[in-house]
């Protein structure tokens, strides 16, 4: 599975970033009637959230220029089928510049880190942003909490009801974007309310309609690149992992002491070791490019050096209790619904001892119960994209593993496209990767839905991170 910071497991997913976040900003909170005159516009829209019903606000110091920082608690059924029974607090990161601009709906998957930054799409629109917490990622979590509700149609009734709740104060032209597990959920709740938005940026997004084919990833880890000795050094890195198992180990559990890691989940550290090496080749290519490959160890160098690069590639926390806790609710998805990959590893098969525990059941308490519904939910997303999508971008890196089962569009969508980044990976701002001819095309097409002027020049020279949780590595 790949993991959240390199490689988490498979089927995961998180858009890729480069640059670093800026630092949380101390809370200051506005009280009605205490704004100073010039600054009577910033309160009046304070005022104007908080009297959306069910939602709390409050505001932070902007560290970005021209924008005011709004961290906001909106009331969510967990069931919306049943709003009768239990509520939860789900939080919104907003990035307010103006009413009257466009406003890009950023959809990361998972937890929303208290950084500000821009998403491509906002830096290319210049608009407002909202960044919403995926349920049951703390603390947007329901206690006592119903695991069976962790759906992706709960998920994407939460967006339909900010939107239409944020809708009543910005009223431009809407884009949803996300990357990776954020852009799966884009395209869900596109397809489950496909007119909330006027255009949706999707960037190197899995589509897993097909879980228990995954000849795809096998054949992308045959010819990735055009390096054959970097693929064959990778290979051949993962079985000296696993024949140094002892020495890895060694180092391993001393670090494991030595930082308070525990390993219930996944039982021993033998098991989180080799679970970390089944990550290390899809690591390097969804983080690295393949200049990076010179910078790989030799077979022959030292224990520490192995290890070194391992930890560097694979993460070798992931696996741990703390680092597999707070991705619970994705693993639970993908279990029940995402579906996951599951590479061959015939290079190693061998030496792998616990090959079976790469799985989503195994990274789930099992106390939680768990149940695949055998890629039904994923089939029907599939085939609404290819009959139904309408202003929808999907961005990949060519040497992204992840893109190797990518979405795909039909005979029944319209005013959409898929672009591959070439050479690129799980990371960084896609649209200005691609070549000049499809980057203006791109542009074009997301600046005519967002109804902004294609003259503009919108897109500053160091825009933040576009994903700050990139900077952590999430599973996919």
């Amino acid at each position: 599975m790949r993991r959240v910071s390199q490689g988490a497991m498979a089927l995961l997913l998180a858009a890729g970033l480069t640059g670093a976040g800026a630092t949380a900003a101390q809370a200051v909170t506005l009280q009605a009637g205490t704004q100073q005159a010039g600054t009577a516009k910033a309160a009046d829209i304070f005022d104007r959230l908080k009297a959306i019903p069910g939602m709390q606000v409050t505001e932070k110091t902007s560290t970005l220029p021209g924008y005011r920082w709004f961290w906001l608690e909106y009331r969510q059924p967990v069931d919306h089928r049943n709003p009768g029974g239990q509520w939860f607090e789900q939080r919104i990161m907003l990035q307010h510049k103006s009413t009257d601009g466009p406003m890009v709906l950023y959809t990361s998957g998972y937890d929303t880190p208290e950084v500000m930054f821009t998403s491509e799409p906002t830096a290319l629109v210049d608009g407002n942003q909202i960044s919403v917490e995926y349920r049951y990622f703390t603390p947007s979590r329901p206690v006592p909490t119903d695991w069976t509700k962790d759906t992706i149609w709960q998920a994407a009734t939460d967006e339909h009801r900010i939107i239409r709740a944020l809708k009543t104060i910005y009223g431009g032209k809407w884009i949803s974007t996300g990357g990776s597990k954020g852009g799966m959920t884009a395209v869900y709740h596109k397809r489950f309310y496909p007119r909330d938005v006027d255009g949706s940026v999707v960037y190197v997004a899995p589509n897993d309609y097909r879980n228990n084919d995954d000849r795809a990833y096998d054949e992308f880890f045959d010819t990735v690149g055009t390096d054959p000795e970097c693929r064959a050094r990778l290979q051949g890195l993962a079985r000296e992992f696993l024949k140094r198992r002892p020495a890895m180990l060694k180092r391993f559990t001393a670090a494991a002491e030595e930082n308070g890691w525990t390993f219930d989940i996944l039982r021993t550290p033998d098991r989180a070791f080799e679970n970390s090496v089944m990550d290390y080749e899809w690591g390097f290519w969804q983080y690295s490019l393949q200049s990076d490959c010179a910078d790989l160890p030799p077979l022959d160098a030292s224990d520490d050096e192995l290890y070194e690069s391992l930890d560097g590639i694979a993460g070798l926390s992931f696996y741990t209790d703390q680092g597999l806790e707070p991705y619970v609710p994705y693993y639970y998805q993908a279990g029940t619904q995402l579906g996951w990959p599951s590479p061959k590893f015939k290079h190693m098969r061998k030496l792998l001892r616990h090959e079976d525990s790469y799985h989503p059941r195994t990274y789930v308490p099992r106390d939680i119960p768990m149940r695949f519904d055998h890629g039904r939910a994923m089939r029907d997303i599939d085939r609404w994209v290819r009959g139904n999508a309408s202003q929808m971008m999907f961005v990949y890196g060519e040497n992204d593993p992840w893109g190797s089962k990518p979405f795909r569009l039909g005979h029944g969508s319209r005013d959409s496209a898929v672009y591959v980044a070439p050479g690129m990976n799980h990371s960084g701002r896609l649209i200005t990767k691609l070549p000049a001819e499809q980057q203006a095309e791109a542009i074009a097409d997301l600046k005519r839905w967002a109804d902004v002027d294609p003259g503009a020049q919108t897109l500053k020279s160091t825009p933040r991170a576009d994903d700050p949780l990139q900077l952590q590595r999430p599973p996919l």
